[in-house]
């Protein structure tokens, strides 16, 4: 590298975080960190480059020690010694600059690759807005943030060195072929093997760190959700519930961690073990051979200097192995966020036909207006994506009085889809419920439909409502988020588990009252209540379903039946199964 390229690397070493960053090849964690590296190819040649120069430098030394032993000491050659020794001097300051130069091109790298995930997540969450807490939990995305980016900046730096050390074996393997073909054939042969060894120690590893790391992002939630709720919490008296409850979560982060320092420490003994027989094998072969004539006393010392060097090259090995584990296991984290899409934008201009019905033509369920629909799913998944593409949340082929709803204007105002993640605004508790468009005339009922009138009763609508509600329990928060949706009054209202964190004897009430907000009393059919109004209620709760004008059941996204739900529990069996689970809570 001539002093120019090196000025302008060093002036580019400088600038960080990135000013800009492209898009990111997301279709697999490999891709992703190939991306990676080759947004950042100069400094990492010039680190891989110096690494090669570092261990090589060291690699010849033996060498040169050998040699200086033989021409020098066993041939009393005072000049000969002199000269070698000058050639080892050399050899030392190569080795420590192009140590020093090797490690700061090192750092830049873990630097560069940590900024650019770093700016390139963040650049996605930002795009995805509320869309990311409904895919991900906060100790996901804390620890994608945290331990994901130094890991992926770590497989970056361990090129540098493990491409010294690969080049320093094969350096190493060409001087023992040239001088001894027995000995050198045990190092070529040995290195492949011992890392053959070494790599079923590695799927463990591999295993229990993805564990512990599974559980310390659960733990990060936990705990993020502890302090949002910590005044209700003791407001109640549960402090001491939810702080045994995190302790034994502790523990079990505790207990995956050991495991994971019992995996790694294996493969570290392996690391030191196996390259120590190698040693132990060379050097005794290497003495026999002294011994016998076959190859002379300085030969004999470089054979042992090569042995005990080729453990360095060989644990960096290791130690790339382990690094670049981890990094693909975090870029797979990455990638999943980088893979998500925002809510999808609201851009048509139709207007559907009074009382249309919604249609997803993927499930075949069918929204008629003036029913109250529940949907009941062997897996609550299908029932939370089939709300997602009735609200186009999500792509589908949804159809709105025929019309794709893609071209239907103002989407959001009629299809509203309430689901236990969305937020409790700060602010004066009425406004925290009332939209721009709502009646504050409708705010009783709403609230009675709710079974949230003690709530206003005991605070009072002028009341200020913190952050996220955090000063409500659980159970609180999905009756005002309830109220709420009520209050919007869509067209057609689609609920996800609105009644999963209340009591059964709330439960009753709430489902009781459901119907009857959104259609008022039912004296006849429910199909001729003369409203355009349609609500969905995706539940596993028989409680809820009982009250239900029609049930659809959903079985591998498909509805596969429909029906009251007494009906469906008299002829389906594999209904009776999936919504019974609804009262083991």
């Amino acid at each position: 590298m001539n002093p120019i390229d090196a000025f302008r690397l060093d002036s580019a070493m400088r600038e960080l975080p990135l000013p800009d960053v492209d898009e990111p090849d997301h279709r697999s964690p490999l891709r992703y960190l190939t991306w990676v590296a080759r947004r950042q190819v100069r400094p990492l040649t010039g680190g891989m480059l110096l690494g090669v120069v570092w261990m090589v430098s060291q690699a010849l030394m033996p060498a040169v020690i050998g040699q200086a032993i033989d021409d020098g000491v066993m041939d009393k050659d005072a000049s000969a010694l002199v000269a070698w020794s000058g050639v080892l001097l050399l050899l030392g300051i190569m080795q420590a600059v192009s140590g020093i130069m090797r490690h700061r091109f090192a750092v830049f790298n873990w630097l560069a690759a940590a900024y650019r995930t770093v700016q390139v997540v963040n650049r996605q969450v930002t795009r995805l807005g509320g869309t990311l807490l409904k895919r991900l939990t906060t100790g996901e995305v804390v620890s994608v943030g945290v331990a994901d980016v130094s890991h992926i900046g770590g497989a970056m730096d361990i090129l540098a060195r493990g491409s010294g050390a690969v080049v320093s074996i094969v350096v190493v393997a060409v001087i023992l072929l040239a001088t001894s073909p027995p000995l050198g054939l045990i190092v070529v042969v040995g290195v492949p093997v011992i890392l053959a060894l070494a790599a079923p120690l590695l799927r463990p590893f591999h295993r229990r760190q993805h564990r512990q790391r599974e559980l310390a992002g659960e733990l990060n939630t936990r705990a993020t959700d502890i302090v949002a709720g910590l005044r209700v919490l003791r407001g109640i008296g549960g402090e001491q519930v939810f702080g045994t409850r995190y302790r034994e979560e502790s523990q079990r982060v505790r207990g995956a961690g050991v495991e994971v320092a019992r995996a790694e420490s294996m493969l570290a003994g392996a690391e030191v073990l196996l390259p120590g027989l190698l040693i132990a094998l060379v050097t005794w072969i290497g003495a026999g051979f002294a011994v016998k004539g076959t190859i002379t006393p300085g030969e004999l010392v470089a054979f042992y200097g090569y042995a005990v060097f080729l453990i360095q090259p060989m644990r960096t090995i290791g130690e790339a192995a382990d690094r670049i584990t981890k990094a693909h296991v975090a870029a797979g984290r990455v990638v999943r966020i980088l893979a998500m899409r925002p809510e999808l934008a609201n851009a048509g201009t139709r207007v559907p036909p009074a009382g249309a019905e919604l249609i997803d033509v993927e499930s075949g369920l069918v929204v008629r207006p003036g029913l109250f629909t529940a949907v009941a799913a062997a897996d609550p998944a299908e029932a939370r994506a089939l709300a997602d593409r009735l609200g186009r949340y999500a792509e589908g082929p949804v159809t709105y009085g025929g019309i794709p709803l893609a071209e239907i204007a103002d989407v959001r105002r009629r299809v509203l889809v309430a689901v236990n993640e969305d937020t409790l605004f700060s602010g004066p508790f009425r406004d925290a419920l009332l939209s721009p468009s709502s009646d504050e005339a409708d705010l009783g009922p709403a609230l009675y439909a709710a079974c949230a009138e003690d709530l206003v009763d005991t605070v009072g609508l002028d009341a200020h409502v913190a952050e996220a509600g955090r000063e409500f329990s659980g159970g609180q928060q999905q009756r005002l988020r309830l109220a709420r949706a009520l209050l919007a009054d869509p067209d057609v209202l689609v609920l996800v588990e609105p009644t999963s964190a209340v009591d059964a004897h709330t439960e009753a009430r709430i489902a009781e009252r459901l119907g009857k907000a959104r259609y008022g009393p039912r004296t006849g059919d429910a199909a001729t209540a003369g409203t355009d109004r349609a609500t969905v209620v995706c539940t596993s709760s028989p409680l809820v379903l009982d009250q239900a004008d029609h049930v659809a059941y959903v079985r591998g996204g498909v509805v596969v039946a429909e029906g009251t739900h007494r009906e469906l529990l008299r002829n389906r069996p594999d209904y009776a199964a999936a919504v019974t689970r609804g009262q083991d809570r």
